[in-house]
């Protein structure tokens, strides 16, 4: 059914936009506002969908490579009798994807040998890929700080999740640590350590398969045990040296950490 439009009304209306200033029209249809802005109020209340983030591509053939490349290391890993045989097998082993990333060179570990403690962090950044060392950057100079501060200067062997530095120094992704994790459990295996520290949440959550974040899991204890469960040590997870620095008001959870990491350490039987 048609409305009838009255020509007063019209001349009425163009009357009063010119009285405003208007001299001519933008659209040859008219535009509803209002409605307009109350369609964007509906579309801001809505729960934003979420997109799936793209990982980067690790391997050609997806997850049977993974499983070849893990079987590979192992196999490498095994061979190996002491730390300097574990190093150059790691240099070697060409089944990691981050080696053919940009990396200078693989970065195992620095430390005795025989400690009793094993630092675990999770990645080389650029000043570990030039000097083929972990943790010897500012990360590097906070921790060696605190481990002194602790009495842990020369009592630990500390390592990461993976040995070649990442792209653009992000985060190691779940498939690049599982390549490596043959090889860092042959460390644990040469080094026999007594007890384990995961600095960071990529390395707390791959050495024990968890999903929490590192606030939610630092200061606790857990146990940590290799693939074929023939190894079993106690794992303290605890912040990285790289977020102390950015938020210095946390070193005091992380010397919390050590301490409580340094007594167990030194009083191995003690109930806790």
């Amino acid at each position: 059914m048609s409305l009838a439009v009255d020509p007063r009304a019209v001349e009425s209306l163009l009357a009063f936009w010119a009285d405003a200033g208007v001299e001519a029209s933008y659209a040859d249809q008219p535009i509803d506002r209002l409605a307009e802005g109350a369609a964007l109020l509906r579309a801001r209340s809505q729960p934003p969908v979420s997109t799936p983030v793209a990982r980067p591509v690790l391997v050609s053939g997806g997850s049977a490579d993974v499983t070849a490349a893990v079987a590979r290391a192992r196999a490498s890993a095994a061979e190996c009798q002491d730390i300097t045989a574990l190093a150059a097998a790691i240099a070697a082993f060409d089944g990691c994807p981050l080696k053919a990333q940009g990396a200078r060179q693989a970065v195992v570990s620095r430390g005795p040998v025989d400690a009793p403690l094993m630092i675990i962090g999770e990645c080389p950044g650029p000043d570990e890929d030039a000097a083929g060392r972990p943790f010897v950057g500012r990360s590097g100079q906070l921790l060696d700080r605190m481990l002194k501060a602790a009495g842990l200067t020369d009592r630990a062997f500390i390592t990461n999740t993976v040995f070649w530095r990442p792209p653009g120094n992000r985060t190691p992704t779940a498939q690049e640590q599982a390549i490596c994790a043959p090889f860092l459990e042959r460390a644990v295996a040469l080094v026999k350590p007594r007890l384990l520290l995961l600095v960071g949440g990529a390395s707390a959550k791959a050495l024990l398969k968890r999903d929490e974040g590192i606030l939610a899991l630092r200061g606790r204890w857990f146990e940590w045990t290799s693939a074929d469960g023939s190894q079993e040590l106690p794992a303290l997870p605890t912040l990285h040296p790289s977020f102390l620095l950015r938020q210095p008001a946390s070193k005091k959870k992380a010397w919390q950490d050590l301490l409580t990491l340094t007594e167990r350490l030194d009083r191995p039987d003690r109930p806790h």
